[in-house]
């Protein structure tokens, strides 16, 4: 068993798993915080953006002032933003036999690696993973193109120069000298990319078992982190291996976390932990709430960029009780996305993969989440983008929600031109994928407030401690980020898996060789042989018989058949018919069991006449050295030999003793 490591991102992973001549991908993660390294795409032409100086290395021997430009002390990349993909060079993807898919923020990379390798397998996913992965996947085309570049910087990170004694990297400013696997960066995918990938899904249901090639059965299990997120469950008759991927414990609006189903497992891989383990989600959102309201009072306006599915339900959620209590509950919410309406009616739709507490209220009848009012009532509006319609309904005081995250496309470019010159107004950062600091890099000087709360509801370090003792599998692996502290919080132990054994850890590229092996597999023996079994009881309540049989091995399914009758040849005088006879079938010799006690045998060979015997002790059981006879005899557990090398009656007779003391099989 072996697993290929395809991602260094901890919470947006690619594995693959060699597992009983299956090949399964483990999610395939998009890396969207190369990002960073880009300017932002405005929807409006920007003259701040547009006047940004070129980039000139010191000594003027790197001239990149084209694809470079510098603002606010950093330099940033003046293209269409590039993604970094999984690695696609480790092994050949075209043998992937299936890909599982935990969550819909793990599907991002899947029109790249169905589309470009050679991919002809299936995808599995649960409903609303898929149908939510399409709009976040519907959302990222939409905002690159609608914002085309005209042309696309790539000498920057081009192998030819690169080869020039590694000096460009070298001399390149931060943070661009930090970008790691530049080379496996890709422009966005388009929607018939899309459309194809998706086209390869399969729906699953949570404990619904799916068999693979009669190898093995993959099984969904409810993870509780967002709707549809699954753990997986991979299986032989006698191996098992979990895979846990973002995964809460928190009580929030998806299903509850399956922690039985993983018990016994021989290996679990673990992904997708918490990216902050030191803030506590409650308290983060008492703090977006306060800081919210702060703002509203002032006459500000407040900035959230998010996903468009996800903790934005629960942000909605938790504004609907809180607003009123603040005596804000006039002050309007725009919930802004190429695909907001549908995200927010998706969310209401999917009762069986909610929590108890939401799914009763469907029988009540009600919606599950409070947003329905909220939309009923006009105090929460959402809209496809800035244009139109937005423009005439607009009013401040508001709440914005909107993407992208990374702050470098999408609608939240314009609002940061637009509200970013005003310390009345407060952008609030929810989504724990990208730093703060970075996203607004190119923004700066940045009048406008900043505050961070990030929410993230995966399993935080001493959850994971806990979940651990309780499933007791006999193996972790884990991302090498998971087996030491934080670097900038280095003395932090707890903020760290320590376990015994302690976990085996990956890196991007990296195969390891998943530390237990198959031992055991199951056939089936047909009636007609069993009952010809005839059985010999060998100790006290154990008995075993020997079986000639023919195995058939088809579909990854062993079956013992009965040895087929020689079918009678009639006699020919060529030659050429009598090599195809069939041989006659030889008996089989009889199996031998049983132990041979040292001091029964000892006295049987002095009956026969052996009276010199030396005995020597070993290891494994015993030698017998037979002086005057020039011959050994080695008794172990699982073997005997006779050593007679010129005396062969002597030999015979040393056979015949040794065969009283076993059992014939």
């Amino acid at each position: 068993m072996k697993l290929y490591c395809l991602s260094g991102h901890p919470t947006l992973p690619c594995n693959v798993l060699k597992f009983k001549s299956t090949t399964i991908m483990l999610d395939c993660g998009l890396d969207t915080t190369s990002a960073l390294y880009y300017l932002p795409l405005p929807l409006v032409h920007s003259p701040r953006l547009s006047k940004l100086p070129g980039w000139v290395s010191k000594d003027g021997t790197v001239n990149l002032e084209k694809e470079l430009k510098e603002c606010a002390g950093r330099v940033f990349v003046d293209s269409q933003p590039e993604f970094c993909l999984p690695e696609r060079e480790l092994l050949d993807l075209s043998t992937v036999d299936v890909i599982l898919i935990s969550n819909y923020h793990c599907m991002m990379a899947l029109p790249y690696i169905t589309e470009h390798t050679g991919f002809s397998g299936t995808v599995y996913a649960t409903e609303p993973t898929f149908q939510i992965g399409r709009l976040l996947m519907e959302e990222l085309v939409t905002f690159m193109e609608r914002v085309p570049k005209a042309q696309s910087a790539t000498c920057w990170k081009t192998k030819e120069i690169q080869r020039q004694g590694c000096i460009l990297i070298v001399m390149l400013p931060g943070p661009l000298k930090d970008a790691v696997d530049v080379w496996s960066w890709r422009t966005c995918y388009s929607m018939q990319e899309v459309n194809s990938a998706l086209s390869r899904v399969q729906l699953v249901g949570y404990w619904q078992k799916v068999e693979l090639f009669g190898a093995v059965q993959v099984t969904p299990l409810s993870s509780g982190y967002s709707l549809g997120s699954s753990n997986w469950i991979i299986q032989s008759h006698f191996e098992k291996v979990s895979y846990v991927s973002g995964s809460s414990l928190l009580t929030t609006h998806p299903q509850p976390m399956d922690q039985s189903s993983l018990k016994n497992s021989d290996v679990l891989i673990l992904t997708g932990l918490t990216q902050i383990p030191t803030a506590n989600p409650d308290g983060m959102l008492g703090e977006f709430c306060s800081n919210l309201a702060m703002t509203i009072r002032a006459g500000g306006n407040v900035l959230v960029p998010c996903y468009s599915s996800g903790v934005i339900y629960d942000l909605l959620e938790c504004l609907y009780q809180f607003m009123d209590s603040a005596n804000l509950g006039t002050t309007p919410f725009y919930f802004i996305s190429p695909v907001a309406n549908s995200s927010l009616e998706f969310s209401q739709i999917f009762a069986e993969w909610l929590c108890q507490n939401k799914q009763s209220k469907v029988y009540l009848p009600e919606p599950p989440f409070p947003h329905a009012e909220l939309i009923q009532t006009n105090r929460l509006k959402h809209y496809t983008s800035i244009h139109g319609e937005f423009s005439s309904e607009f009013r401040q005081p508001c709440v914005v929600f909107t993407g992208h995250p990374s702050l470098r496309f999408g609608d939240v470019v314009h609002f940061l031109e637009l509200w970013g010159k005003s310390s009345l107004n407060t952008i609030i950062f929810t989504e724990p994928d990208f730093s703060y600091l970075d996203a607004l890099a190119p923004y700066q000087p940045l009048a406008m407030k900043c505050v961070y709360c990030p929410i993230d509801t995966r399993l935080n370090f001493h959850q994971v401690a806990k979940l651990l003792k309780e499933v007791q599998p006999l193996h972790v692996v884990c991302p090498e980020q998971y087996t030491q502290p934080p670097p900038a919080q280095s003395h932090r132990s707890d903020l760290m898996l320590e376990l015994q054994p302690p976990p085996v850890a990956y890196r991007r590229c990296s195969v390891l060789g998943l530390p237990f092996r198959r031992r055991h597999e199951r056939i089936q023996l047909l009636p007609e042989l069993a009952k010809a079994l005839v059985p010999s009881e060998i100790k006290p309540g154990i008995s075993v018989a020997t079986v000639s049989a023919v195995l058939q091995s088809k579909d990854n399914k062993h079956v013992l058949q009965p040895v087929p009758k020689p079918i009678p040849v009639p006699p020919s005088k060529k030659r050429k018919r009598l090599l195809e006879e069939v041989p006659e079938l030889l008996t089989p010799k009889p199996l031998l069991s049983g132990a041979i006690p040292l001091d029964a045998f000892l006295a049987s060979l002095h009956k026969s006449g052996v009276t010199e015997v030396k005995v020597e002790e070993t290891a494994g059981g015993h030698i017998l050295h037979l002086q005057a006879e020039d011959a050994l005899i080695q008794l172990e557990e699982d073997a005997t030999h006779i050593v007679c090398d010129t005396n062969e009656p002597l030999r015979a007779t040393l056979r015949d003793l040794v065969l009283r003391f076993l059992h014939k099989l």
